[in-house]
């Protein structure tokens, strides 16, 4: 239970990865981004339906999950971040919903199975049970973190992302564009949005409302790792996956949420900056 417990926090992981690739460089997190998991899960889904190969359906999800990450940009946040304002919260809340309806419209209301070419029996691994669907939840989580960063530590977009999250001013200052970073932050939110549906949907199912209980445990992680911490979330998302499983077990289903909720509540009132976060230092 431990295992496969922290194995789904991975993919809270990768979605709370995703609020800190947008707030590194923005201060703004996309509160819809839920509704990008399950709107990419859908559009995945639906390539499959109409006899898109699996290894080709991959790109087209994630592909569909950075336009999405790009639209919020430009409808939801760019105006506001102008402006100064904190309108990017009722914005992206107002996306969510508006995504949350589309795909009942489009798909219906009913949780549908998600295909997957890959085996779903269980394995012994030292008297653990895993299966290798599992097992893919986590390789594909891990790749998809590790590109980002690698991208972000050794290319020149990436290079300009790390200035902007730094120190924006300066950054335009030596004539790094804030505006396309940004975008690049959404997009590639987008991206790990995308994954986190096509990873998770074959192990529960895709439904309108599996958005809702994603994205509060993926801002509990983010909140309690800190939003500027990716070897933060992982860790985490795999203790919170972990309790999660054990407190389903031990009390009750009706309690599995109970964790991300007392997790958050603590570390909003003990250390709003997160347990690997940094204190922020403010001029006076």
């Amino acid at each position: 239970m431990v295992v496969s417990g922290a194995l789904m926090g991975l993919v809270y992981a990768l979605i709370a990865y995703g609020f800190q690739l947008t707030f590194a460089t923005s201060k703004s997190i996309n509160f819809g981004q839920g509704e990008l998991v399950m709107l990419s899960a859908f559009f995945s889904l639906s390539l499959l339906n109409w006899g898109v190969p699996y290894w080709l359906m991959i790109p087209g999800g994630l592909l569909f999950g950075v336009v999405l990450g790009l639209v919020v940009e430009r409808a939801c946040v760019r105006l506001t971040l102008e402006q100064k304002s904190e309108g990017w919260i009722l914005l992206t809340i107002i996306f969510g919903l508006l995504g949350f309806s589309a795909a009942e419209n489009i798909w219906g209301r009913d949780d549908r199975p998600f295909p997957t070419p890959i085996p779903t029996e269980a394995m012994q691994f030292f008297g653990v049970s895993i299966t290798p669907l599992e097992i893919s939840v986590a390789v594909g989580v891990l790749a998809v973190m590790g590109v980002i960063e690698l991208f972000k530590r050794k290319t020149l977009l990436g290079k300009a992302f790390e200035a902007v999250s730094a120190d924006r001013d300066a950054a335009e200052l030596m004539g790094i564009s804030a505006r396309h970073t940004i975008m690049l932050s959404y997009g590639l939110s987008g991206l790990v949005a995308a994954m986190a549906g096509i990873l998770i949907s074959p192990i529960t199912t895709v439904g309108p409302t599996m958005a809702t209980a994603l994205i509060l445990k993926a801002f509990a992680v983010a909140v309690v790792a800190g939003l500027d911490s990716g070897f933060g979330v992982v860790l985490v998302g795999i203790f919170l996956g972990a309790l999660e499983s054990l407190t389903s077990f031990y009390l009750g289903s009706g309690w599995r949420e109970a964790p991300g909720l007392i997790l958050l509540i603590m570390a909003l009132a003990v250390r709003p900056n997160g347990v690997f976060g940094k204190a922020s230092i403010r001029k006076v």
